[in-house]
């Protein structure tokens, strides 16, 4: 296999062999530097800085251009758990919503806990299968955080149309490596500080299929003053909630979306494509490097996600040699991203004979 150095020139240069962007991703230099002056700027001004609204803006912007999907779309937040619980107020009450098995908690559980809502959960491999006429939702993450398995999108997609189903897909584990297309689903969401490189507290929603076109925009039940249409006129009493997805924003956490404009993009200008050949690469050398000790990994071909039984207990001694993974129900998880290279993996894989 070629040698594959970093991507993003000078943008990182961790002081850790940096493995784990499936729980974090690293911030780029551009956009730490943004949100130092961000910081400066807040001792004359405010928290909320000279312009409120630009960065968020940007960012919705930025994120809608790495999607492919319209910026009027796209609604800003603070967490992929929040924006469950507006998907779940959504829904009639008793409604069915179909989701994996042990997909992640910011997503399936806000739906378990809403009153009237059925949650049934099946292999995400029998996902597409298991639609039925009464299911109402299905629910999903485009990549399983535990394991890397990257879920058969187009079938259930296709399966959920035939059986008049809404789709949420969630796409925190994906977006930034992953090439996808967003428009396909109803709702998608991303919390944008693993893979998309952003300050924790950046999160994006993406409306697709007949939402907000053919069909009415859910009810804005979180709606505040900046979802207003006129923003300048939604600060006190009911407001008249904004003819985009706007209407579904939250008061975003400044800092977070000034950086998130810069880190996507950098992501934009290195382009999805080229990310996803890179993290695969390493992602299989790191495969074949396991194999050839023994080792199997659990099976999630084409992911930049490799997580592995029987390691558990090597956390420890490889956090003491600088080596930064994670553990995740009892497999050791290692994530590759554009700022590792093959030396990172073989670094990996010697500290593991």
């Amino acid at each position: 296999m070629q040698r594959l150095e970093p991507l993003g020139g000078d943008e990182f240069a961790p002081e850790t062999t940096y493995l784990n962007s499936a729980s974090s991703g690293l911030l780029p230099r551009r956009s730490a530097a943004a949100v130092r002056a961000a910081l400066e700027e807040s001792a004359s001004y405010g928290t909320m800085g000279r312009d409120y609204f630009a960065a968020a803006t940007a960012s919705r912007a930025a994120f809608a251009r790495l999607l492919d999907v319209p910026a009027e779309r796209v609604a800003v937040g603070s967490s992929v758990a929040v924006q469950s619980a507006f998907v779940a107020a959504s829904l009639p009450a008793g409604s069915e919503v179909l989701a994996p098995e042990g997909d992640f908690s910011s997503l399936v559980n806000p739906l378990a806990a809403h009153p009237g809502i059925k949650l049934r959960t099946v292999p995400l491999e029998a996902l597409a299968d298991e639609v039925r006429p009464g299911t109402a939702l299905v629910a999903f993450s485009a990549v399983q955080s535990l394991d890397g398995r990257i879920a058969d999108m187009p079938a259930i997609r296709e399966a959920a149309r035939a059986h008049g189903a809404r789709t949420y897909l969630d796409i925190t584990q994906a977006a930034g490596w992953l090439p996808l297309r967003a428009a396909d689903f109803d709702f998608v969401v991303a919390g944008a500080f693993k893979w998309l490189l952003c300050p924790r507290g950046a999160t994006f929603m993406t409306f697709g299929g007949d939402v907000g076109r053919g069909e009415e925009w859910p009810a804005a039940l979180h709606a505040g003053w900046v979802a207003g249409e006129d923003i300048g006129e939604s600060n006190y009493g009911p407001i008249r909630p904004a003819a985009t997805a706007r209407r579904f924003d939250e008061p975003h956490a400044h800092y977070s979306y000034i950086g998130a404009e810069h880190s996507l993009g950098l992501l934009k200008e290195l382009g999805v494509s080229a990310i996803h050949a890179h993290n695969t690469a390493l992602a299989d050398r790191y495969r074949a490097g396991l194999a050839e000790r023994g080792l199997t990994p659990r099976h999630a071909p084409g992911s930049a996600i490799v997580s592995t039984p029987g390691l558990a207990d090597a956390e420890g001694r490889l956090a003491e040699a600088g080596v930064r993974v994670a553990v995740r129900g009892g497999l050791l998880r290692a994530a590759f991203h554009l700022y590792n290279s093959t030396d990172d993996v073989d670094r990996l894989l010697s500290l593991l004979d």
